[in-house]
């Protein structure tokens, strides 16, 4: 049944920034680690932030008003399991991710420029900087991908191999879940000179370092990829491409690897109205905003694609509600 709107309803969607950008603001100036030790009144909290006291007082009330702090008197401090999911070194953190949501929010907001222009939308850094929007970035995506790794690997029962090869592999998550299924296996990954480094860290925290060679090298400006895998994993990649570049892509990754070898993707996959599922929708606007040419795909598409560098046999492994469809084809 359609959805029957009432001016409510908009004006609520329309609003529904302002707790994420409270958030995010949060997140960025690294308040719930700077109140990991105790409560602070707001003047304390600002000066450990190294932020306006006002500013600081409004933000830590609005936090508490969204029940992220409790203010007790004058003093703040966060609410229960929040710093567990908001520090940098919490249990469960996810703080990359709401950092990255935070530079996603900055491009959002251009949205109507986009459209008009045709463009994604201008960079603007945190007051982190760039170098720190990276690294949340790319330890954003392992917030997101280790809870679910592990588990994704053993449900598509990872095919026998014996090489590895993560392209774009970032902070190495995947890579680390299927030398982990396969422990006589080797790994090579790829990915920018800057990402390396924090991919090596969690390999080395893995106690895997032996087991993976890292190689820095642009998965899309340089040829040829590094060969002699018999396993091509290929992980939240092809949505930042056209469909042309996923095809060259995908040539490189056949050139790459050894006879009867095989090529994993891992993606978001949309309906042929491309509605379905909603966050396939969405994020095929965070795609809009952030690359020239990238979007969400469907099943059909990526097969043909595939095809065309060469594969054969493509076969959807995993169904999955967002980011975790995966497919499958063979060399």
């Amino acid at each position: 049944m359609a959805k029957q709107w009432t001016a409510d309803d908009i004006l609520k969607m329309a609003g529904a920034f302002q707790p994420a950008c409270v958030l995010t603001a949060a997140a960025e100036l690294g308040v719930f680690d700077a109140l990991a030790d105790g409560a602070l009144t707001a003047e304390a909290l600002a000066a450990k932030i190294g932020a306006d006291a006002r500013a600081t007082t409004m933000l830590a009330d609005a936090m508490s008003a969204l029940q992220l702090l409790v203010k007790s008197g004058d003093r703040y401090a966060p609410a229960a399991g929040v710093a567990e999911i908001l520090t940098e070194t919490g249990p469960t953190s996810a703080l990359a991710m709401v950092r990255h949501q935070a530079n996603c929010l900055r491009s959002w907001a251009q949205l109507a420029d986009v459209v008009t222009a045709g463009r994604p939308a201008p960079k603007l850094p945190s007051i982190r900087g760039e170098q720190e929007d990276l690294t949340s970035f790319i330890e954003a995506m392992d917030n997101i991908c280790r809870p679910m790794a592990d588990k994704l690997v053993a449900s598509i029962g990872p095919p026998g191999f014996s090489h590895l090869l993560d392209i774009g592999g970032g902070p190495a998550t995947w890579t680390i879940a299927f030398l982990r299924a396969a422990p006589d296996a080797v790994a090579t990954l790829l990915d920018l000179p800057d990402v390396v480094p924090i991919a090596r860290k969690h390999i080395a925290a893995a106690g895997l370092t032996e087991r993976v060679t890292l190689v820095a090298g642009d998965m899309q400006a340089d040829a040829p990829l590094p060969g002699g895998a018999d396993l091509a994993w290929i992980s939240a990649i092809v949505h930042m491409n056209s469909r042309s570049q996923n095809r060259d892509l995908f040539a490189k990754t056949h050139a790459a690897l050894v006879d009867g070898g095989q090529i994993l993707i891992r993606d978001v996959l949309v309906d042929a109205a491309r509605t379905d599922p909603p966050g396939g929708a969405m994020f095929a606007i965070n795609m809009l905003v952030h690359t020239p040419g990238g979007g969400t795909f469907t099943f059909d598409e990526l097969s043909e694609d595939l095809a065309a560098a060469g594969f054969r046999d493509a076969e959807l492994l995993h169904a999955g509600e967002f980011m975790d469809s995966v497919i499958r084809a063979v060399k």
